[in-house]
């Protein structure tokens, strides 16, 4: 070959230039030669760096529910009471003694320790309430406690009965109308309801028709209006 073309031949790699010289060559290459795509080595590596490799964590605190936790939160059903037996019996009692329509309602409510609990028709208290106590069966020889409440739409008579015969109780509810507030007394079967009664007077309004005193029990007989009715209002608001 000719002294020109020999001048015009590029070198081979390592020829022409020092062994220090050729080493930084490939380091160079290896750092900043465009990788396959045109990127870098460098590029290439943050992009693998950067690239999630599985699923991404929840966040702090934040763990994922398990199947089936929506079943094991539902609410499980009310196992019956153990006092349901006794409750169905009353019902019975009354209906066979007293009238097939005499009880309203009956459930047990289990808020207040499971007391059998009764709603008794109005037209009927008077019987039934004589039954409760006279019946060998429910002997309810001892009323316990007489309150009134008052919804707004009706007013209600609550009674607590003991039986120390049997060692069982009961509570008694008989809702009364709000504008005609009138419910035959009891205190001819259990005497500790008459004073219980003038004080539902007194402060609910409820009239207990054949009651031997029915007269005011905490109020002066000249007070106007029953003040544990929702819809009081005192004659001097700021008394």
């Amino acid at each position: 070959m000719s002294e020109q073309g020999d001048k015009n031949k590029k070198p081979e790699t390592g020829q022409g230039m020092s062994e220090t010289e050729a080493k930084g060559t490939e380091a160079n290459a290896d750092k900043g030669a465009p990788a396959a795509g045109g990127k870098t080595g460098e590029e290439a590596q943050g992009k693998a760096k950067a690239t999630p490799t599985g699923r991404a964590r929840p966040a702090s605190g934040a763990r994922p529910r398990p199947a089936g936790a929506k079943k094991a939160e539902e609410k499980k059903p009310e196992e019956p009471s153990p006092m349901q037996p006794l409750l169905e019996q009353f019902v019975a009692r009354i209906k066979e003694g007293c009238h097939p329509e005499a009880v309203v309602e009956a459930y047990i409510n289990r808020p207040s320790g499971h007391i059998p609990t009764l709603v008794i028709d109005r037209a009927h208290w008077s019987e039934v309430a004589r039954f409760l106590k006279e019946d060998e069966a429910l002997a309810f020889d001892y009323m316990r406690n007489l309150s009134s409440v008052d919804y707004e739409t009706h007013l209600e008579v609550c009674y607590q009965l003991v039986s120390f015969a049997h060692q069982h109780q009961v509570a008694v509810r008989v809702k009364v109308d709000r504008e005609e507030a009138v419910l035959p007394t009891v205190s001819h079967v259990w005497a500790a309801a008459g004073w219980n009664e003038r004080e539902a007077y007194d402060l609910m309004g409820i009239h207990f028709t054949d009651h031997s005193d029915l007269r005011r029990i905490l109020l002066p007989d000249d007070w106007v209006g029953h003040p544990l009715r929702k819809d009081y209002e005192p004659l001097d608001k700021e008394v």
